[in-house]
């Protein structure tokens, strides 16, 4: 059948599609309506929407509380151990607050005669004793502790400290007299304290001494590290590395301000390990069986008299201990489970005379041969229970602390002179530093990343030892700060500089007197040690106007009277001009005037035949 291809019209085709479309939607089924609702229905009861999904609740947003910028300025005062050895003490403060980080000593130069220490001058303190939170010790060397009795006699801030720190503390502090109970806080390596704007942290270090310990010190204005002393020791004696992992935390986290001991700066490489002395110690003993073995090393080093005392019992020796600094701090060491000595060991030095030579160790002080240590006592046969003969090995296991060579010397000559053997690190290694060499301190700058950096602890060459370091690893030289005793740095949110001083100083302990020697005092001391002493008395009435005895001299170190007679004759006669001259004249005779006159006439006559000038001390009285 043929297709029909008659096209259908375009409006018939449109019609069709809207009567399908009607069709479908008719056979939908019809949509429920909704009841009316009146207003009245609507007011009894609210029309219930469907739920919907829910977004989660916006939360609030946190905002932490904002801190405020600080408006002061914190301010580094070194009080003590800028340019010398020992004295250590920094003074750290932030307005109304204020730390102290160590409280050391010094021992006196060769141009201070009679005088037993050297403390620092603590008038800055006093005068702000109200600010002080806290007095922080990095350990227990008498160079970082030894100034805390004479600070606790004007003054009982909180002091904290490792516990060996402190049991050496307790210990020197009773042999003074104070009027209140020391505050003193134990911590450990890891502690944090909070003292006003700052908060303390203590970090384990290697040292000489046990309990050593940085300090990172939070301030307003960024965090401060104080290496303390302090080496690397890997192999260390108590098993405790230097944390040199939290060193680096902190060198992420940021650090405003390195301040870093200079001691040994000037030497390159590493610090040898203490376990050294351990093996020389052994060779010591292995050769010299049948010789008592005294062996002189500083008090504080504990892990040192422990090796000496465990080499002792290796050889079946017992062990004496003189000197009282060692027998404090050992006595310390043992309460505070620092040192572990076997029971029958340690005998009193009353009861050497009962074993051999080879039965014998000594341990005793005056390493630095100071004049009034049991080593040195020993040496010039003063001591009143141990002499020393060829029977006897001297070992000096340490070296000798600036200006003490002469001092050192002097005990060996004495020695060698008595044909003593004397070891020490010269010929066998028999001693090693506490103190970081150049590549620890290159670690330390490496580990920390301060911002500013602050040679600290040494003479003026080791800082700028310490300088030269900081540069080499990369420091530019306007963040490097070498200061002076006194100098104050300030650091605020313009950055770091120096701004004036405070007073500070040295002051002279002699005696029980701490202070009453001054620079006059020593000037005569000086004076006298130099070029003697003469003394002019007479008597005389100046109503009169009469010489009524004298003048009579006596001389004391300038010289030898019988072997001068001439000279003290004619010195007499040239005093007694003066004295007559003095009192011929028509005005009102002055005493003063006349002394003056008797001392100007003699000091021309001596000067003149002897090219000395004495102290010449004219005594005249008035009757």
């Amino acid at each position: 059948m043929p297709k029909n291809t008659t096209k259908e019209p375009k409006a018939t085709k449109e019609k069709g599609r809207a009567r399908t479309a009607r069709a479908e939607k008719a056979a939908k089924p019809a949509r429920t309506e909704k009841p009316a609702r009146t207003r009245a229905a609507r007011a009894e009861k609210p029309v219930q929407k469907p739920a919907r999904a829910q977004k989660p609740a916006k939360q609030p947003r946190v905002t932490k509380p904002r801190k405020n910028k600080p408006t002061g300025k914190l301010r580094i005062i070194p009080l003590g151990g800028l340019g010398e050895v020992g004295k250590n003490i920094t003074v750290i403060e932030y307005e109304n607050d204020m730390i102290v980080v160590d409280c050391g000593l010094g021992f006196p130069d060769e141009d201070m005669p009679g005088i037993d220490l050297v403390i620092p001058d603590f008038a800055y303190l006093e005068t702000n004793k109200d600010k002080i939170r806290g007095v922080f010790l990095t350990h227990g060397h008498e160079d970082h502790i030894g100034g805390i009795p004479y600070l606790l006699r004007s003054l009982n801030p909180p002091i904290y400290g490792t516990p060996l720190t402190l049991g050496i503390i307790r210990n020197k502090l009773e042999e003074h007299s104070l009027q209140w109970t020391p505050k003193l806080n134990t911590v450990n390596a890891g502690d944090r304290v909070r003292a006003g704007e700052f908060e303390v942290e203590f970090i384990h270090v290697n040292h000489s001494i046990a309990d050593a310990c940085a300090l990172v010190i939070r301030t307003p204005y960024g965090t401060l590290v104080h290496s303390g002393d302090f080496k690397l020791d890997t192999s260390p004696i108590d098993g405790g590395v230097m944390d040199i992992v939290r060193l680096g935390e902190l060198g992420r986290e940021g650090v405003l301000m390195l301040m870093c001991e200079s001691t040994n700066a000037e030497r390159p490489g590493h610090t040898p390990s203490e376990r050294k002395v351990g093996a020389s110690l052994e060779y010591i003993f292995n050769t010299h069986a049948k010789k008592r073995i005294i062996i002189a090393t500083f008090s504080s080093n504990v892990h040192r008299v422990q090796q000496i005392i465990d080499a002792s019992v290796r050889h079946k020796r017992k062990v004496a201990i003189t000197g009282r600094s060692m027998i404090n701090i050992v006595s310390a060491a043992i309460e505070l489970g620092y040192m572990h000595v076997p029971e029958g060991v340690l005998i009193d030095l009353a009861d050497i005379k009962r074993f051999k030579p080879g039965e014998l160790t000594v341990i005793t002080t005056g390493s630095q041969g100071e004049p009034m240590s049991a080593l040195y006592r020993m040496a010039f046969s003063d001591h009143n229970q141990i002499t020393l003969d060829c029977n006897d090995l001297v070992v000096l296991s340490s070296s000798a602390i600036p200006g003490n060579e002469k001092l050192v010397g002097r005990i060996v000559n004495e020695l060698s002179k008595n044909e003593i053997e004397v070891v020490n690190d010269s010929l066998v290694e028999v001693h090693v530093s506490g103190h970081a060499c150049q590549e620890e301190i290159k670690l330390m700058q490496a580990l920390v990343k301060p911002r500013y950096y602050m040679p600290v602890h040494g003479e003026s060459r080791h800082l700028a030892a310490n300088r030269e370091l900081a540069r080499y690893m990369g420091m530019k030289d306007k963040d490097i700060f070498i200061s002076e005793i006194g100098k104050v740095l300030e650091i605020d949110s313009e950055g770091a500089r120096f701004a004036g001083t405070v007073p500070s100083g040295k002051i002279l302990v002699d005696g029980y007197g701490v202070g009453d020697v001054g620079n006059i005092v020593l000037r005569d001391r000086r004076h006298l040690a130099q070029d003697g002493l003469i003394v002019v008395v007479a008597t005389v009435d100046t109503d009169s106007r009469m010489l009524l005895s004298g003048p009579d001299i006596v001389s004391r170190g300038f010289v030898y009277v019988r072997e001068a007679e001439d000279m003290m004759e004619e010195a007499k006669q040239i005093a007694t001009d003066a004295i007559f001259n003095s009192l011929s004249t028509r005005r009102p005779v002055d005493r003063m005037q006349l002394k003056r006159q008797v001392k100007d006439d003699l000091t021309r006559y001596f000067y003149t035949k002897t090219k000395r000038k004495p102290m010449i001390l004219p005594v005249i009285m008035n009757v």
